[in-house]
């Protein structure tokens, strides 16, 4: 069987996209664009990007130009795990570009494509083995839009010291 992967749906920027997110991931590059043909029933013209299928670190993706009947929502998102706060704080600013933030990491790209970007230190933060400490980061990170590693670990230590 071949992998499974992640097909997304665009008007008609499936290759701007997938250009622009190759250019933020290390080991990451555009494998492959098919046209639309005079064969391929479309909402877009012959001749226009109908597929593009790139890898962002090494996993593929395909970017679909399939019309404007499905636009994206955050009931899919791409989360993106990074080594630092100031990885995160960068991937975010970029992403965001021309988009709009939202609560706990979250923010939509100018193509509406929904990322959780976040320092992957979050995760064993918010679940500290204490559990007062690990409710103090999941409560901190809930009130932030840029994730804020630096104001969790204040909230856990307010938390520990009573």
């Amino acid at each position: 069987m071949h992998p499974v992967f992640p097909c997304l749906w665009f008007n008609t920027e499936g290759e701007e996209a997938a250009t622009f997110y190759t250019s933020l991931f290390p080991n990451s590059r555009i494998t492959k664009v098919t046209r639309y043909t005079v064969q391929t029933p479309s909402p877009n013209e012959v001749g226009s990007v109908l597929t593009v299928d790139f890898e962002l670190d090494g996993k593929h993706y395909q970017a679909l130009n399939g019309g404007p009947d499905f636009p994206f929502t955050e009931a899919i998102s791409l989360c993106v795990p990074c080594d630092s706060q100031e990885e995160s704080d960068q991937l975010r600013e970029s992403l965001s570009e021309g988009g709009e933030g939202g609560p706990c990491g979250w923010l939509k790209d100018r193509f509406g494509l929904s990322w959780q970007v976040y320092p992957a230190e979050l995760d064993d933060l918010c679940n500290d083995p204490d559990p007062a400490r690990a409710a103090a980061a999941t409560t901190a990170m809930l009130q932030q839009t840029r994730i804020d590693l630096a104001e969790i670990r204040a909230a856990m230590d307010a938390v520990s010291t009573g």
